[in-house]
């Protein structure tokens, strides 16, 4: 519609040009002595308007000229750019498909056109090098890092975060350390990608009160799954533990500094509970056990509630008791009881439990405990009956673990 309404003009005009041509008799004159040339007015002014058109045809010639070499520079730029563009794509693109080699020489090739921009610098030295640590080539990683702080020395956190993760899976977590320290100088908050490196790298080197604190942190920022940081919580605490059990003033006074949340974690407690059996501290053993199990129940630290007797294991029988009417069919507090009466020579009430936590759920524990009380009352045949019966249930349990490690390492 436009077209045709701008070709109505153009008619119009040219239509109104001509009617004016015709009815105009007006002319010019020129003189240049001697010479007076005489020129009608519409002639004139289809010469003056030639002359219009030529003069903006050459002006717009002669700028295209000199800015010539100056398009031709900026088309090659272009150019080098799109193609760097391109090789960075393709880069990260093989990258993560997993065609390392493809994206490092994808990524060096980028490089090697120099885009004008840092950052894309950057990115691409990062890429070449993540794809040349896949391949093990640790050099050439080391090479474009370095490339990665000549290129772009203002992108720090970019190649430290990326340099510190490539180290620490080389397991190098002293001088991975010492990048995230110069990332934390650098940054007035650090992040919490960084944190989780640093967490990393002490676990590697086994600071776990460092873990334990870095685990605050990333749980003020619930920057970890709950299940996960619980488990990790609760691993740097036993790693503690292992380093305490010499001392059991020294084990307790840990276990008294432990907040209130983990000590809430049942699986934590038979760990501590287990280390203050183990240096025969069985009155600490006794008191975590008791308070856990109050506060939760589990199975594994009622078992555990038999491994310390005290001097006062009567009374130990009768907390005990008053847990099992809240849990008359858990097996491990029946087979505590039994060791529990086993201790004080309790022997028909020792039988009566042992037979209730097999009848339960049939274990090795048990028959192990009945096999030591008979020997005790001078019944040998009972007692080899219970040791052989516990020698079978061993047996098909490790040849259940081991039909499955068979069938995992199929799959």
């Amino acid at each position: 519609m436009k077209a045709a309404l701008w070709l109505l003009a153009l008619f119009g005009i040219a239509v109104a040009a001509t009617l004016a041509a015709k009815y105009n008799n007006g002319y010019v004159l020129v003189v240049a002595q001697p010479y007076r040339i005489e020129l009608s007015l519409n002639l004139s002014v289809v010469l003056l308007l030639a002359a219009c058109f030529v003069a903006y045809f050459l002006i717009r010639l002669a700028v295209i000229t000199l800015r010539l070499p100056m398009e031709v520079k900026e088309f090659r730029l272009r150019r080098r750019r799109e193609k760097a563009r391109r090789a960075m794509l393709d880069g990260l693109r093989a990258f993560l498909e997993g065609r390392y080699a493809k994206a490092e020489k994808a990524s060096a090739a980028a490089l090697e056109l120099k885009d004008d921009s840092p950052a894309i610098d950057v990115i691409n030295a990062v890429v070449a090098a993540r794809s040349a640590h896949e391949l093990r080539r640790y050099a050439e990683r080391d090479e474009f890092i370095a490339l990665a702080e000549t290129s772009a020395p203002k992108e720090t956190v970019l190649r430290l975060m990326t340099q510190a993760e490539l180290l620490l899976d080389e397991h190098r977590s002293e001088e991975a350390l010492q990048i995230l320290q110069t990332l934390r100088a650098a940054e007035t908050r650090q992040h919490a990608a960084a944190l989780r490196l640093e967490l990393k790298a002490q676990q590697q080197l086994k600071n776990w009160d460092r873990v334990l604190d870095l685990l605050g942190q990333l749980e003020q920022r619930d920057a970890l799954d709950k299940t996960l940081l619980k488990q990790l919580r609760r691993h740097a605490h036993v790693e503690n533990l292992k380093s305490k059990m010499l001392d059991p003033r020294v084990l307790r006074e840990y276990w008294q500094t432990v907040s209130s949340a983990d000590k809430k974690d049942n699986k934590l407690a038979v760990a501590v509970a287990h280390a203050c059996t183990a240096i025969g501290d069985c009155a600490t053993a006794r008191q975590i056990i008791e308070q856990s199990l109050d506060r939760q129940w589990d199975s594994e630290l009622a078992e555990l509630y038999a491994e310390c007797p005290e001097n006062d294991a009567i009374s130990q029988i009768e907390r005990a008791e008053a847990w099992l009417k809240s849990h008359p069919n858990d097996a491990s507090l029946l087979l505590a009881l039994g060791k529990l009466c086993i201790h004080c020579e309790l022997w028909g009430k020792a039988q009566n439990y042992l037979d209730a936590s097999l009848s339960v759920e049939p274990g090795y524990p048990a028959h192990l405990a009945l096999a030591r009380l008979n020997e005790k009352i001078g019944r040998p045949e009972l007692a080899k009956e219970h040791y052989n019966e516990g020698l079978e249930l061993v047996l098909k349990r490790l040849e259940a673990l081991g039909q499955r490690h068979v069938l995992a390492e199929g799959r």
